[in-house]
């Protein structure tokens, strides 16, 4: 006689692997009855699933933050839609995943994908059957960790997407939590301008030249139009020209005297740019890259009087500092 499985079975099974009831019901038919089979069979089409899903993209997911005993830690694990990544079973995976991560003290996500959860189930192996259940691909993404004390964390309102860690060199909750807020908002980039590595730097102050070099080269080119009696905001660009030909408000001749002058301004200009002018104004410019992305020389969002965060710190206490930061967010920024 054919086995047919017991509801309790069925039940029993269900809550150990998390598979739907249809699955558990097939699993456990195959496996006439025995549990371990079952389990395998199951883990076998999650891998299945997996590998089929492998090439799909992870767009959505759950990001959670935790801080105990001297450890913090943000996780992801992503999946494909917004359904699966607020679905609780999804949602109490991550949490089971991180709690275990905080708890070992983990230092890479290598470390965390080797665990054993509470449930004697390795992570990796978890998120594999998750996949298996939901036909989503999942993945882990995304650690990051912070070892010492007084460490402060955001999970921003809630909603599992965007997570903070901010750790200070003292006890300041108000000024920690603010701090991870700021994080959150302001996406800072390095802690200090000391930070902020070298191969950034030479990438930015090279953007901060040429960006300095095309406005005054455009400003020269501006004010030889406006001289010539043409109005440089139906010349800025090639195809704009062509539109505003076939609309009316500009002759053939007029684009050709527009051309030239363009071109021979802007040859004229270039060869002649101070060069101790476009580097101070450059340096300016990176000045202002520094302040807009570097946590310390941020100004603090929504706070009276406006100060960076080095001086909002300070006022605090005057030894205060930011010791260092996490961030992770599913969303572009």
């Amino acid at each position: 006689m054919a086995y047919k499985p017991t509801m309790e079975d069925i039940k029993k099974l269900r809550a150990i692997t998390g598979a739907g009831l249809a699955d558990v019901k097939k699993a456990l038919v195959e496996a006439e009855g025995d549990f371990d089979k079952a389990k395998d069979l199951l883990r076998e089409r999650g891998l299945a699933i997996a590998a089929k899903r492998s090439d799909r993209e992870t767009s959505n997911g759950c990001v959670l933050v935790k801080v105990e005993e001297g450890f913090a830690a943000i996780i992801a694990l992503k999946c494909e839609t917004d359904f699966v990544a607020n679905g609780a079973d999804f949602i109490a995976l991550t949490q089971s995943i991180l709690d275990a991560a905080v708890a070992n003290k983990c230092k890479s996500i290598e470390e965390v994908a080797a665990l054993t959860l509470a449930d004697g189930q390795v992570v990796a192996d978890a998120i594999t059957q998750r996949s298996g259940i939901t036909g989503e691909k999942m993945e882990l993404d995304g650690y990051n960790f912070i070892e010492g004390e007084n460490i402060y964390h955001y999970n921003h309102q809630g909603k599992n997407i965007l997570c903070t860690l901010v750790q200070l060199n003292k006890a300041f909750e108000e000024q920690g939590k603010k701090l991870a807020l700021q994080v959150a908002s302001m996406n800072p980039i390095a802690l200090d301008e000391a930070s902020v590595p070298q191969s950034v730097k030479d990438s930015e102050f090279q953007v901060a030249i040429q960006k300095t070099k095309d406005e005054q080269v455009e400003k020269a080119v501006e004010a030889a139009l406006k001289k010539a009696g043409l109005n440089p905001n139906l010349l800025d660009s090639e195809d704009h020209i062509k539109s505003n030909i076939a609309k009316g408000w500009l002759t053939e001749e007029e684009a050709e005297k527009a051309r030239a002058i363009k071109e021979e301004t802007a040859a004229a200009k270039a060869a002649s740019l101070p060069e101790q002018m476009i580097l101070n104004i450059a340096k300016g410019r990176m000045a202002k890259f520094f302040k807009e992305n570097c946590l310390v020389n941020q100004e603090v969002i929504m706070h009276e009087p406006k100060e960076n965060v080095a001086s909002y710190l300070k006022a605090a206490d005057k030894e205060l500092k930011v010791v260092a930061f996490k961030r992770f967010t599913l969303r572009a920024d």
